[in-house]
């Protein structure tokens, strides 16, 4: 005789049906009423995520860090006088996992975080199906931890729609996706706890999304998306003094993000403008100090550069900013997000208040002025040093011509080939070098090696680099 028995495990119930003392004939059944005992429909994620996870995908990189020797065996004179035979480099290989979120299927873009690809030999993309694409780097934003790869787009099927998050409000329910700790693709909930953090001295642009949605290692770059399914934040870091979530999270807002997105794609880097002032937070004391009754926030101007944009519009030190384009100036940190996202050549209105009195200025955004030159930029040869124009350092040959090692990497092709931080170029394959652009010329003139006449201190040398 059948017999069936209805075994209650909380509110979930199993119905068994078997035969007594025989064996099972028919399958174990958990199920939820799709309905409550109102009949209204439960609420559930699943639809939207089914929408919206095959457009997260998972990254893993593989990097290579050279192992430093003693700095005598990277001297060449010193491995020439003692007969050191020329060694390769000693080489660590360095794995990563991270996260990524398709936002244009047709062309192959996938946005992620700096930190996640940083110093990546190889980028490789797994989709939600567990296939594997070979992602190529389209550019990079340390400054704000941004990065766009792109992977064929023949694969991929679906991207996240963006949102605006202007629009977000604390309180707002929001859906973290990422691959956390290499587990695989994970959803985890919460609320927007806060909007416009800054000052955690993680990004050099801050104005992040906290969250409560639980984000982890391996969440990096994965997306933060609203009940609607669409993209409202890049996942980036948490706060861990225990080395776990402790349910405060940061996600940078996809609008600072799309326009970050634009100029990578379109330059491979972000051309940030300059105003020519230096800033700090405007606050309660110091509104007391300069008489001021109300405070309201603003960014206190510091410093002025000569002949710089706020120097042309009147901009003068002790002026307040309280507004950007009609947009609210909480401190100094919002007015330095807000410019550094305007390009070259774009005009920006400030509302200021000078010497009690408000009044507005329009400022044409500057190109900054070139003070460092990446070695690799150049030259293969001079990769890991960066040069300076002796104007711009602060060295002891304030009163010569030339390009000076302002840093160098150990191990790197420019300090094998001998060069130290603090060396002086003076010419290059014989030709006199004072700015980046003659520099450049002068390395063009190149053939089979880069002679080089550099100051050391007292002394002067040539050195060849092959």
């Amino acid at each position: 005789m059948t017999k069936k028995t209805l075994i209650t495990l909380g509110c979930t119930s199993i119905l068994i049906a078997g035969l007594i003392g025989g064996t099972m004939t028919l399958p174990v059944q958990a199920s939820l009423p799709a309905i409550d005992s109102q009949g209204q429909q439960l609420p559930s994620l699943a639809p939207m995520l089914k929408q919206v996870t095959p457009a997260v995908v998972n990254i893993a990189t593989e990097g290579r860090i050279r192992v430093q020797d003693n700095p005598l065996l990277q001297d060449p004179f010193f491995r020439y006088f003692f007969n050191v035979p020329e060694q390769a480099p000693r080489e660590r290989r360095t794995q990563s996992l991270g996260s990524g979120v398709i936002v244009d299927a047709k062309k192959g873009y996938i946005l992620t975080n700096n930190h996640v690809i940083d110093k990546a030999v190889a980028i490789t993309v797994t989709l939600q199906n567990n296939k594997r694409l070979s992602a190529n780097l389209i550019g990079t934003d340390p400054e704000a931890d941004i990065a766009v790869i792109q992977v064929p787009p023949e694969d991929l099927t679906f991207d996240l729609p963006l949102g605006d998050s202007s629009q977000l409000q604390v309180g707002d329910f929001v859906v973290a996706i990422g691959s956390p700790f290499g587990l695989g693709q994970t959803v985890t909930s919460g609320i927007v706890s806060a909007l416009g953090r800054s000052g955690l001295g993680i990004e050099g642009y801050e104005d992040f999304i906290q969250t409560d949605a639980s984000i982890n290692p391996g969440n990096s770059g994965g997306a933060l998306v609203n009940l609607r399914g669409e993209l409202v934040g890049i996942n980036t870091a948490i706060l861990a003094p225990s080395g776990g979530n402790v349910g405060i999270g940061f996600a940078i807002p996809i609008n600072m993000a799309k326009q970050i997105m634009t100029q990578l794609v379109e330059y491979g880097e972000v051309k940030r403008g300059r105003l020519g002032i230096g800033i700090q937070d405007f606050t309660p004391e110091l509104a007391s100090a300069f008489g001021i009754e109300r405070h309201e926030g603003g960014a206190v101007v510091v410093q002025v550069v000569e002949n710089s944009a706020a120097d042309k519009a009147g901009i003068k030190i002790g002026d307040i900013v309280t507004k950007v384009n009609d947009k609210d100036v909480r401190d100094a940190g919002d007015l330095r997000n807000v410019v550094g996202l305007l390009r070259v050549d774009q005009k920006v209105e400030l509302t200021i208040l000078h010497e009690g009195k408000k009044r507005t200025a329009t400022l044409v955004i500057a190109e900054p002025k070139q003070t460092s030159l990446l070695g690799e930029k150049v030259s293969p040869k001079l990769a890991g040093a960066v040069f300076g124009l002796i104007s711009e350092s602060t060295s002891n040959f304030s009163q010569a011509d030339g390009i000076i090692i302002l840093d160098i990497a150990a191990g790197s092709p420019a300090s094998r080939a001998g060069l130290r931080k603090g060396d002086l170029i003076v010419s290059v394959n014989r030709i006199a070098v004072s700015s980046f652009d003659s520099f450049k010329e002068a390395l063009k003139k190149s053939n089979k090696g880069i002679l080089m006449n550099i100051r050391r201190g007292n002394t002067a040398l040539f050195a060849i680099i092959q």
